[in-house]
């Protein structure tokens, strides 16, 4: 099975990575392309378009201006150790044996609004630009309308060789979107992962974020093959329902945590 998941705005440069195998970024092409259009940005510009603070738009305008499509280990870093948010909390990448991580590059996709699609082990330089990012380009209005059907087009690929035929989503909606539904050719199946919380059950965003990455780190440790596999993730709690779940969404709920 092929897995697909958000990137985070948090990264870490500053940590050594744990291993030195790494793969180049496969869309640095069309990277490139944004990051002229980026460039073009001044900070308020910057600021106004991603709803950043000063400090935080001068910061991207300088990590927009340095970004090459020379890339090394001495300007990038293995993107699944580079970003750091509550996902990569819960997959703790940092923690696996040089095996594992072979594991995930042959298994999991980072969707990305600069990158498209990034392997575990593709270098990637420091960057913000949200998917949903309403950013005019050569394509449209839109990093949707920029990628296209090119991110579903390289799942497509990377499943003809999966023998299971299924795409577990463990992205958010706004990543997932960037993903031509109509083109993609793998049966979609997603994880829901919900709390207790009032009398009723509900996704709570920043819980749900962890969940995911425990969840991809469930199936490392265990090199899931089927969607069964998945019915027994058991992690900080929460436990398959097979009355809440369907044929294409498994969800897995917890009591409320005190």
């Amino acid at each position: 099975m092929l897995f697909a998941i958000s990137p985070a705005k948090a990264l870490d440069y500053e940590t050594p990575p744990v291993t030195s195998t790494h793969t180049p970024p496969l869309f640095i092409e069309q990277s490139a392309a944004l990051i002229d259009v980026l460039k073009s940005y001044s900070p308020e510009g910057i600021a106004g378009l991603m709803h950043l603070s000063d400090k935080l738009a001068g910061l991207n305008v300088a990590r927009y201006q340095a970004w090459s499509t020379e890339v090394t280990q001495q300007n990038a870093k293995q993107a699944v150790l580079a970003f750091n948010g509550d996902v990569y909390d819960g997959l703790a990448a940092k923690e696996l044996s040089e095996k594992k991580l072979n594991w995930l590059q042959e298994h999991l996709c980072i969707l990305s609004g600069l990158y498209g699609v990034l392997r575990p082990l593709d270098l990637m330089q420091p960057y913000r630009l949200e998917m949903g990012t309403r950013l005019p380009n050569g394509k449209g209005k839109n990093l949707y309308a920029f990628w296209g059907s090119a991110i579903a087009d390289y799942i497509n690929t990377r499943a003809a060789v999966d023998s299971s035929g299924i795409l577990v989503n463990l992205a958010s909606e706004e990543y997932f979107k960037s993903v031509d539904k109509k083109a993609l050719k793998p049966r979609v199946l997603t994880c829901a992962f919900e709390e207790h919380k009032n009398g009723q059950y509900k996704v709570i965003s920043f819980m749900a974020k962890r969940a995911r990455g425990m969840m991809l780190r469930f199936a490392v440790d265990n090199e899931v093959k089927k969607p069964g596999d998945l019915q027994a993730f058991d992690r900080d709690g929460y436990r398959f329902d097979a009355s809440a779940s369907g044929p294409d969404r498994l969800v897995f709920r917890r009591p409320a945590v005190t």
